[in-house]
Order: structure tokens, then sequence, then C-alpha cells
């Protein structure tokens, strides 16, 4: 899969394509057959199945920080648009100078005459440029008039309810893993590189790999049971998602305890799959009470995996 960072990177070869654009944040089962359709097509019309994403998301540029959690970071997200095979991705970079161009701007100068798309699928509620001008209609409307197929999602329903990152964010909100993963059609990870953390762990008996959760929003906290994919190897453990407030923090970190593990691990690149959730994350007044309910939730998460 071919990877486009910004539309200044667009070169001649790139025209003619098959498009869809959107967030894709989790990229979940209503996604998946979204993106089904978009590779459909691109066989059809024998061009590139394209998907145009955004970094930020709009709702990140204009809401800052009252945006919603993000499911799945951008290298999350692009590897498993990799697995449907997706010939190529545009992320747009998502500035005020782009929020500023007119919809019409959008659709000729980018969508016509840089990409030449040859079909188009948006949400019947897309809304696009300056203002928000810009609308499904509006495409149809224009796509008509230079033989561009413009077409509307379909909305994947699950017991009669749709399938959006709305609904995820919900359920893991709730600690419901598994009615996210059910959406999600893939468990819900966290990934990242192992940094060097307080080392408190350590003093209290239970070593930590810790990854940093700057520049997102984590849709769940808690303390859960996990598995763990770390230089191709899985492992099983107990993680915690937040701020650490016996110890005052203040900062988003996951604390990943790895059952019988005791090697560095700093820098390296770690997915941590969340399985169930054991607790809500607490505040202790003192360290022994804190160390006592982490032995306890190690207890519990090895009952979980039946490990001995």
């Amino acid at each position: 899969m071919q990877l486009i960072r910004g539309i200044h990177n667009i070169r001649p070869h790139h025209f003619g394509c098959v498009l869809t654009i959107g967030n894709f944040d989790g990229v979940h089962l209503g996604h998946v057959e979204v993106l089904k359709g978009l590779v459909q097509d691109a066989k059809r019309y024998n061009l590139p199945s394209t998907v145009m994403l955004f970094e930020r998301q709009p709702q990140e540029f204009f809401a800052k920080d009252k945006a919603p959690a993000r499911l799945t970071r951008l290298r999350d997200k692009l590897a498993l648009l990799a697995k449907l095979d997706i010939d190529r991705v545009i992320c747009v970079s998502f500035t005020q100078q782009f929020a500023q161009q007119s919809a019409e701007y959008f659709v000729q100068h980018i969508l016509v005459e840089k990409l030449g798309v040859k079909a188009l699928t948006v949400g019947d509620d897309f809304k696009f440029g300056h203002a928000r001008r810009g609308d499904f209609n509006m495409l149809k409307e224009i796509g008509e008039s230079v033989s561009m197929h413009v077409k509307s999602t379909a909305s994947l329903r699950r017991d009669d309810c749709r399938v959006s990152s709305t609904l995820i964010r919900a359920a893991l909100a709730k600690g419901d893993l598994d009615t996210a993963h059910q959406m999600l059609g893939h468990t819900y990870t966290i990934a990242g590189r192992v940094i060097h953390g307080w080392k408190k762990g350590r003093e209290l008996g239970f070593r930590t790999a810790n990854i940093a959760l700057k520049r997102q929003v984590i849709p769940v906290q808690g303390v859960f049971a996990v598995r763990v994919n770390l230089n191709g190897k899985q492992y099983k453990g107990v993680a915690n998602v937040g701020t650490k407030p016996t110890l005052n923090g203040t900062k988003a970190l996951l604390e990943v305890h790895l059952f019988d593990f005791n090697q560095d691990v700093y820098g390296h690149f770690m997915q941590v799959e969340l399985v169930k959730k054991l607790r809500n994350e607490q505040k202790f007044d003192t360290l022994p009470q804190l160390t006592a309910q982490i032995a306890t939730d190690v207890a519990d998460a090895k009952q979980c995996f039946n490990f001995k």
C-alpha cells in the first residue's frame, strides 16, 4: 500500500483512481463494508483503490481537547487499511489553510484535476469545504458534469444499531470490550514505543513497560488483563491505563506488567490488546495499599488466562 503524505505530494502518475474520504477511526466493520465496495469499484474501473483521510482529524482541529477520543493512531489505522488490500492512502494535513478552501475548489482542483477521481464514495451526510458548504448533493451534481460517479455509503447495522466510532467509544468507556470488539471486527489495542517511566513499579515489586499516550485522548481507563505483542513474541500481563492518581500523575500513560518477564525493552515497539477489564483506576491513600491491589490485579489477570 502506497502512502502519500499531503496533497502537495500528489504527482501526475497518481491521476486516475476510485476514492473514498473519511476519518476511518478504528477501521470498524462499518468502514470495512465501505472499503470492500471501494476495492470492487477499483477492479471494475481498473484503477487504484484510494482512501483520503486526515491528520489531525477535522474534529481535533476544530474542537481541540474536546474532540472525541481516538480509537486508532495513524500508524495502526494504516496497518488495518493495508490488510484490506487498499492500494493507496492520501493523508491530508488538516490545517487552517485547508479548512478555508471552498468546497468547489476542493472538488475541482483536488478531486478532478489532481486525482482524476472516476468513482467517489462518501456518506450522504458528508460535509466539506469552508463553513461546511459542500455536501453530497453538490458532489453528485458536479460529478455528473465531469463523469465522476458519486455514491453514498450504506450504514452497516448490528442489532438494529448503526456501527459507528461513537458507539464503539461508548462501549469501551463502559469497559464492554466484547461489544466493542464485535463492532470493530478486531480487538482493541494500544500501541507505541516503550519509554522510561518513574520506575516506581520495580520499587513496588511489579516492573512495568510504559507507553506515553500523548497526542491522543484514550477512550478507555482502568486496569485490564492484556495480551502483548513484543518483538514478534506473544506475552500475557496486566495493564493500567490512566494517570497514576496515587502518585499524583497528570499525564495519561499505559503501564504494562508482563508475567514472568524481566527484560530491558526501552525503545521497543509494543502492541497491547485489551482482553478484559478488571476494575477502574483509583487513588489509594498509601503505597502499601496500592501494592496490595496490584498483587490482586495480577492474580485476577492470571486467572483470566489460566496462567500458572
